[in-house]
């Protein structure tokens, strides 16, 4: 697995430690805010309307697709994670919540690219 990273040109590894850093910052992020019960957090599950359960399982999930990201064995796992999140976010967004869902193309852009970059340890990881 590690050996799919170590083969990629230092200017690739770079980039996936700085997309690594970043998706998992945010996602720490928002994490703290659904956990500590942020107002904005609360109003927007409530909309979701499955319960305020689901705010912290949201928010555990990103906790684990965060750190997860930054362990380089399962970094890919964890932003497969993550962009799953992201896409029930954006279902969210869009069928319920009606507020800004481009953010969260953006996000599970970035996601993505990460993903991408990850490919090989992915494939790797998962045995294919």
């Amino acid at each position: 697995m590690t050996s799919a990273i170590l083969s990629k040109p230092r200017g690739a590894k770079i980039a996936v430690w700085i997309l690594r850093v970043l998706v998992a910052a945010l996602f720490l992020f928002a994490a703290f805010m659904k956990l500590s019960g942020q107002p904005m957090m609360v109003e927007e599950f409530a909309t979701v309307g499955l319960g305020q359960w689901f705010r912290d399982f949201t928010g555990v999930l990103e906790v684990v697709g965060a750190v997860a990201t930054l362990v380089p064995a399962v970094s890919p796992l964890g932003a497969v994670l993550l962009l799953a999140v992201d896409a029930g976010a954006f279902v969210a967004q869009v069928a319920v919540i009606h507020m800004d869902w481009v953010h969260t193309i953006v996000i599970g852009a970035v996601i993505a690219a990460l993903i991408y970059l990850q490919r090989d340890a992915l494939r790797a990881r998962l045995g294919l």
